[in-house]
């Protein structure tokens, strides 16, 4: 936020405090009505006070002393008054912890960048305004949820900055911190992956499990869909459309990890993988374009919790097999040898093969490493495509079949392409 030169650095912030202390005050009005709130000790004009109030003591005043006794008044006046008044009746300190965030203000506008100040403000009326909101959420949030939320903290902020930066051993060329960090991006991304399922599609149709069954696993929506679809050889363009849209989720998550892990691999990935999400879509919307009349099929809850201790311990062993495997291919075989494995890999899992080919240090060209992550991705395809293939047993998957092979093709030529 810029403003003109002339203009007093004091001013702007006496009417920033003014304007913001203001706005929070016409919220608390609306708030009270709204609520029939009972703990009067004022509104907009005493917001504007108390805001005013901690500006001029925090400004006049370089020790801050007085700032702190203003505080220590206010905060004992608010809390006699609500004492008072909650002898009577059982009433909430919201309205006090919240008035003295408005006598904080001040010295935010003094301190802080302004978008800290913005995002103060902005949070303090989402806070105001949003409590039905706020109460369904709170309602619905299952007590488990707050523990899973705990464990992705622990294997983030905690385990991730006891982890040294150093090599493994020679035939393992990634450091400790690598491992466990490819172990929360792809962690966090699935335990979002997970809260959407489980909050806000509870009941999907075959699209919606293709897209969250996609960014979850690509593989996993696959094997579930072409089940499902072995009694569905009439809904042909849906189960084909889910299918294919569950693999175009899968390229949207790969290419958003890759940029996460490693930006410039992620940057020559960036055209590839764009490339084959909209083509995807663009299928997807043909496909739909003949669909029957009779209404799309639901389909059960796939997703299962993602931040099980014993998941995190699999994906971190995955990665560190995978390589050494590399490591043995890459210094025996080259980049040949890798793109051969890349092709094998494809009908594994191929998250932990990716991370580890883009953080270890291996004897191979940027291009053999992208190379080998457009063939896993594409190999990947062609094992999703036997399993619907098998699994379905009917017509109903012909059209995603037929797309995913052919992205396997198109995935081996453009590999040859970038090795020439």
């Amino acid at each position: 936020m810029e403003f003109p030169d002339g203009i007093p650095p004091l001013l702007i912030e006496f009417a920033l405090t003014v304007a913001f202390s203001f706005v929070v005050g016409l919220e608390f009005r609306r708030y009270q009505r709204t609520n029939q709130y009972k703990f009067h000790f004022g509104s907009t004009r005493t917001f504007v006070l108390i805001g005013l109030l901690g500006f001029i003591l925090y400004t006049i005043d370089t020790t801050h002393v007085l700032f702190g006794i203003g505080l220590f008044l206010l905060g004992s006046m608010l809390l006699i008054y609500y004492w008072r008044l909650s002898s009577k009746e059982m009433l909430s300190l919201f309205s006090v912890l919240l008035a003295l965030l408005i006598y904080l203000t001040g010295p935010i506008v003094s301190i802080f960048p302004r978008w800290f100040l913005i995002l103060f403000i902005v949070l303090l009326v989402l806070i105001l305004s949003e409590k039905p909101l706020i109460h369904r959420i709170s309602d619905k949030l299952a007590s488990e949820e707050i523990v899973t939320l705990a464990k992705f903290l622990v294997i983030s902020g905690v385990i991730l900055p006891l982890l040294p930066d150093e090599p493994i051993a020679p035939v393992m060329p990634v450091t400790y911190d690598k491992i466990w960090l490819a172990v929360i991006i792809v962690s966090g991304f699935s335990y979002l992956s997970y809260l959407v399922n489980t909050y806000f599609f509870k009941s999907r149709s075959l699209m919606i499990t293709g897209v969250l069954g996609g960014l979850y696993s690509s593989t996993v929506a696959t094997v579930v869909i072409g089940r499902r679809a072995h009694h569905l050889a009439e809904a042909a363009p849906f189960v084909s459309s889910a299918l294919i849209m569950a693999t175009a989720m899968m390229y949207i998550r790969l290419l958003i990890i890759i940029l996460l892990f490693a930006p410039v691999a992620g940057q020559r990935l960036l055209a590839p993988f764009l490339a084959a999400i909209l083509l995807s879509i663009c299928t997807v919307f043909a496909l739909l374009r003949f669909k029957a009349d009779s209404s799309q099929p639901s389909e059960v809850n796939i997703i299962e919790h993602p931040l099980e201790l014993s998941t995190a311990i699999v994906f971190a062993l995955s990665f560190m097999i995978f390589t050494s495997i590399t490591q043995f291919v890459t210094s025996n075989y080259g980049g040949r040898g890798l793109n051969f494995l890349s092709i094998i890999v494809g009908f594994t899992d191929i998250d932990p093969f990716i991370l580890s080919l883009l953080s270890g240090e291996f004897t191979v060209s940027d291009s053999a490493i992208v190379s080998a992550v457009i063939l896993a991705s594409g190999s990947n395809n062609l094992l999703k495509a036997i399993y619907a293939v098998v699994l379905a047993r009917n017509r109903s998957v012909r059209a995603a079949a037929v797309w995913l092979i052919f992205l396997f093709a198109v995935s081996i030529l453009y590999a040859f392409k970038i090795n020439a």
